[in-house]
């Protein structure tokens, strides 16, 4: 897929210099992730990536196997959610379990499994799935489609907007700390910042 960016030359990772060591560290594994799988398999990985792909409609594998892997980091933790709807499961299972479900709806309803299904009945499926209108509702015995689809999407939002390749092509500059920002008034850009080309 052709992307278009006003700022087709930025690159933040130009800047990173000016991070402190532990921040360029937490930026730069962004870019070398791991392929070693904690909670999800790889067939789950692989739903994963093309459902990940059709939410933010980009195909980049480096931004996508980021994104996956940011999610099994995530489902993979001891670290609690927070808060969650009364009869929605736990993200582990929500997350597994509806990746299950999501492939059984397919086979009832193509005959086939999610990931050979061609991309405009992959994202037929989604948008049924974001509405909770997703046939057969047997399938989705036990796990709510909106919640699958809003976790889904929550997780994938939140990694795919902090890879350094999606910063550059949206002119986020990255870190500001320690350097911080000097030219603070609307239309003021500091020398580091991106400058809009198209």
């Amino acid at each position: 897929m052709s992307r278009q960016t006003h700022y087709p030359s930025y690159n933040v990772m130009r800047e990173e210099d000016a991070w402190d060591d532990h921040t360029q560290s937490i930026v730069r594994a962004r870019h070398s992730v791991s392929s070693d799988l904690h909670f999800l398999t790889q067939e789950e990985a692989d739903k994963l990536t093309v459902l990940c792909g059709l939410l933010v409609n980009d195909d980049s594998p480096e931004v996508l196997s980021y994104v996956v892997r940011h999610i099994d980091d995530t489902l993979s933790s001891s670290a609690g959610e927070g808060q969650r709807q009364q009869g929605v499961p736990a993200a582990k299972t929500l997350i597994r379990q509806g990746l299950q479900a999501l492939d059984n709806c397919a086979k009832e309803g193509h005959s086939v499994s999610f990931l050979k299904l061609d991309r405009a009945g992959q994202k037929r499926m989604l948008e049924e799935i974001s509405a909770g209108s997703a046939e057969p509702h047997t399938a989705w015995s036990g796990i709510p489609q909106k919640p699958f689809f809003q976790k889904l999407l929550n997780l994938t939002v939140e990694s795919y907007c902090s890879h350094p390749q999606i910063w550059s092509e949206i002119g986020y500059g990255g870190p500001a700390y320690p350097r911080g920002y000097v030219r603070t008034q609307i239309g003021q850009l500091d020398p580091w910042e991106a400058k809009q080309e198209r």
